[in-house]
């Protein structure tokens, strides 16, 4: 008789079952991967909007690689999670060997492999567009990936926790656009206005897209936007752990 998996075997399997589901979900992969390209690619092409001083392409990209985060741990996962709840698929692997946690730590895991894909895509087809990075702030770059991940999971599931799955998905895209819009992310604050630079400041979206451009474009640490990820991600993560359903 064979021995049972191991709880490494098992978040590994759950966290490969969970990437092949946000890889073979079109409406996922569209807001994953290809609408952040598309906004590389019109942002590299076009005067507008403004993103401040600097090369355009060196502001342009930190900007897609945080908004790459959002898409994959935000918005994917609340829609995702959302479903699974609806459908209670998280009830039922709740009570398998994989347990909650098992399932929750799956799910990060296949998150941070998405957005590394979507790093690799998004980075090399801004070297190609003339992007020129900070080699000395990837490892600064990686933080911020491992702390806005945190964040926007924990936001997730704070939403796909409390809403029906049609609500989820409806709110999910809606805060999409307006983080992409409105929330530092694309357009960088220095280049917002005064009011809307204050409001987008205390934002995750701002932190983390303030962040990458810091270590992409000078290796510098920006350890205030690391403090505001950090202290969205360990609210949204109490507040989730005390709201969370597992079933509707």
């Amino acid at each position: 008789m064979s021995a049972p998996a191991t709880a490494r075997t098992r978040v590994l399997s759950q966290a490969r079952f969970e990437l092949g589901t946000l890889l073979a979900n079109g409406e996922q992969l569209l807001v994953s991967l290809i609408l952040p390209l598309g906004a590389l690619i019109g942002l590299a092409y076009t005067t507008a909007p403004s993103l401040g001083d600097g090369r355009r392409i060196d502001l342009a990209v930190p900007g897609v690689l945080a908004l790459c985060v959002i898409s994959a741990a935000f918005t994917a996962q609340a829609i995702a999670t959302g479903f699974d709840r609806r459908y209670a698929v998280l009830r039922l692997l709740g009570t398998t060997p994989l347990g909650r946690d098992g399932l929750l730590w799956g799910k990060a895991l296949a998150t941070l492999a998405v957005e590394v894909l979507q790093w690799l895509v998004i980075g090399g087809v801004g070297l190609a567009l003339g992007w020129q990075p900070a080699l000395s702030g990837l490892p600064i770059a990686l933080v911020f990936l491992v702390a806005g991940t945190w964040a926007f999971v924990a936001l997730a599931l704070l939403l796909a926790g409390l809403l029906r799955a049609e609500g989820v998905l409806a709110i999910a895209n809606l805060v999409w656009v307006l983080l992409l819009v409105l929330g530092g992310v694309i357009v960088p604050r220095v280049a917002m206005s005064g009011t809307l630079a204050s409001v987008a400041g205390v934002l995750p979206s701002a932190a983390l897209a303030d962040g990458l451009r810091a270590a992409f474009e000078a290796g510098v640490f920006d350890g205030l936007a690391l403090l505001i990820l950090l202290a969205w991600g360990i609210v949204a993560t109490l507040v989730a752990a005390r709201t969370f359903r597992w079933s509707d």
